[in-house]
């Protein structure tokens, strides 16, 4: 796998927009700006983040643009992503993954930006960080949790070592049993999309990471399936089930539940599995390294990032 280099003070941010536009765009961008700056950073913002076409943050070529940009400029060492939404995969065939590889940078994000991470895992071999987004996570209320994940898992060259939820939030077993693999996955709508394109998530002999919002169950399985059909869940070791934030059953005392789907496709697996993993679209987040070395403990209810994401 190729590290990126650990962000310290005084290196410089490139802030990018690859799916969707901010409301208040000026405005944001400039609350994006300055937070940045107060964590000790140098800050370039992209042109995608002042720019929208309906859902997406201006054209595919503009958002692409950006992301080769930040890739190649020598002064950058962190790309982060400013919000997620709608449009990640549509740029996917507009990046220039020689480059990248050329350049290895700390790349931020998540939700729709799961697609980046994929294809930047495929095409690339590079670490990249599933957390906390600029506009969504981090210039309101950004936590002291959140701030020290995602804070650690990009300064600090040493291994992340045990996962740890906020206090008082338990992680469970779904599947007892152990494995070790490098940790993939995100968004499981973003997973899916992926399937029968150049970009599809490998999860052969991985741990699959997996998270969601605002779907109902029926979905969820339909997406969970669709994983199991293309032996997606087959090949991977163990599995990380972590926040399904708004995920409810269309039909209260209907449809199945939640839980009663991840039983019923992902327990079948027989694969390690542990749930409620703070990751995904919740506060306090958890910062995952996608392409680290991880060890999967249902047993004892952990997961352990056991390789320095960064170098």
């Amino acid at each position: 796998m190729i590290k990126p280099y650990a962000l310290k003070k005084g290196d410089t941010i490139g802030v990018v927009a690859p799916a969707s536009p901010t409301k208040n765009i000026l405005d944001v961008v400039e609350k994006a700006k300055t937070i940045l700056e107060k964590q000790g950073f140098k800050v370039i913002i992209g042109e995608s983040c002042y720019k929208q076409e309906g859902y997406l943050a201006g054209t595919d070529e503009i958002r692409a643009k950006d992301i080769n940009q930040m890739f190649s400029d020598k002064n950058i060492r962190g790309i982060f992503c400013l919000r997620g939404g709608y449009g990640s995969p549509r740029i996917l065939d507009r990046l220039d993954y020689d480059l990248i590889r050329k350049n290895p940078k700390v790349f931020l994000g998540y939700s729709d930006i799961t697609a980046i991470h994929i294809a930047l895992y495929r095409k690339c071999k590079l670490i990249t960080f599933h957390g906390p987004m600029v506009a969504s996570d981090m210039i309101d209320e950004f936590d002291e949790f959140s701030m020290k994940s995602y804070s650690k898992a990009v300064t600090v060259a040493e291994p992340i070592g045990i996962v740890k939820n906020p206090e008082n939030i338990k992680i469970m077993s779904l599947v007892s049993g152990k494995a070790k693999g490098r940790i993939v996955g995100g968004n499981l709508s973003l997973i899916a999309a992926t399937i029968g394109t150049p970009y599809e998530i490998d999860t052969n002999n991985k741990i699959l990471f997996l998270e969601e919002i605002d779907e109902f169950t029926y979905s969820i399985d339909r997406m969970l399936t669709q994983l199991r059909l293309s032996g997606k869940l087959k090949d991977c070791l163990g599995i990380v089930i972590g926040d399904f934030k708004n995920c409810f059953p269309q039909y209260e005392g209907y449809d199945c539940t939640l839980m009663e789907v991840f039983k019923d496709i992902i327990a079948k697996e027989k694969k390690p599995t542990i749930y409620n993993l703070m990751a995904g679209h919740c506060k306090p987040k958890i910062t995952i390294p996608l392409g680290a070395e991880a060890v999967i403990d249902a047993d004892n209810c952990t997961l352990e990032i056991i390789e320095a994401a960064v170098k």
